[in-house]
């Protein structure tokens, strides 16, 4: 019985150890998460503050407010969403440099009582706009996000480990015997996927939200056109992963080289303003980014299709060219 349990065990590591793709991620997987985890939380102590800075240049000349140490300063763009992220308590204080000089503080906010002193002290001529405002509970930030990552998870690995089981065990290779093409069966999976995830999406939403309350200050279908355009989208990249490996290992390794990332960087627990210029960017190369950004927008700002148009145009860009790589590239069979 030592021997045949041995010969199996010596089978076995032999067949992990040849298939060269799989021992690649198992081993560099866990190095680039740490490297990367390393440049994205490491560096200096992190700020107590938060302040928002419009239409302004960050430097020390444009304001005397801006050498202040323990205070993160942030450019935003839009008047708008700026003035809502004061009312929602996500910055602590606004400030205007074009004159006259002028900041927004939540008097419902202690934090931003703390940061109007320092900013009175630097430059006591500034005008006063005072908005009062609840903070967005962080219950009510993240519930957008479990609800994302329990998608993307649904998408990608469901769909990822039932045609690699197909492919396996032959179902693809008959398939292939019938009029069938690549485009109609990757398809039909994506459509498959895609009502099972609204279904099980949509009573998540509806149990999690009668048990917590949430806030939701959007349309419900509007929400419903960000789950199905994101859900589309990571069923694709899904799918582009699965059309051409057989390995079982290398595919659950190619998911975790992208499922991590969207985790830790998505936004699913946590905000990304004030990180570094190129985490955004690489941030908002995943299709969960902007499904977290517009389903934010939605909920907790009322935001309407306009404001998240760019976030759609983006996941149905990405949805098509996955969809359309992944049938270019699809394999029937083992070879």
């Amino acid at each position: 019985m030592i021997r045949r349990l041995l010969s199996v065990l010596h089978a076995r590591n032999l067949e992990f150890l040849r298939d060269r793709g799989t021992l690649v991620f198992t081993l560099l997987l866990p190095v680039t998460l740490v490297i990367g985890m390393g440049f994205v939380f490491g560096g200096p102590e992190r700020p107590l503050f938060k302040v928002g800075v419009l239409a302004g240049r960050l430097d020390g000349q444009a304001h005397p407010f801006l050498h202040e140490r323990y205070v993160a300063f942030i450019t935003l763009a839009d008047d708008g969403a700026a003035l809502r992220k004061v009312t929602h308590q996500q910055v602590d204080l606004l400030l205007d440099l074009r004159p006259p000089e002028r900041y927004w503080v939540n008097t419902d906010s202690p934090k931003g009582y703390i940061v109007e002193k320092l900013l009175l002290a630097a430059e006591p001529a500034a005008v006063r706009e005072p908005v009062t405002g609840a903070a967005v509970r962080y219950v009510d930030w993240l519930f957008p996000g479990i609800l994302g990552m329990n998608m993307m998870f649904s998408c990608l690995f469901g769909v990822g480990y039932v045609v690699l089981r197909y492919r396996k065990s032959g179902f693809l290779k008959r398939l292939h015997a019938t009029p069938l093409t690549a485009f109609e069966f990757l398809s039909a999976q994506v459509l498959s996927r895609l009502g099972l995830i609204l279904l099980v999406t949509t009573i998540l939403y509806a149990g999690i939200g009668t048990l917590i309350g949430f806030h939701n200050a959007g349309n419900l279908l509007l929400l419903a056109l960000v789950g199905v355009v994101g859900a589309l989208s990571m069923i694709a990249l899904g799918l582009t992963i699965a059309a051409r490996f057989s390995s079982e290992e290398l595919v659950g390794g190619l998911l975790n080289v992208l499922t991590w990332p969207m985790m830790l960087l998505s936004g699913i627990w946590f905000s990304l303003e004030g990180s570094p210029r190129w985490v955004q960017w690489v941030a908002h190369a995943f299709p969960l980014t902007h499904v977290l950004d517009a389903a934010r927008a939605v909920m907790l700002d009322g935001a309407g299709l306009p404001q998240i148009a760019p976030n759609l145009l983006y996941l149905a860009a990405t949805a098509l060219a996955f969809l359309a790589f992944g049938a270019w590239s699809f394999r029937w069979r083992i070879e």
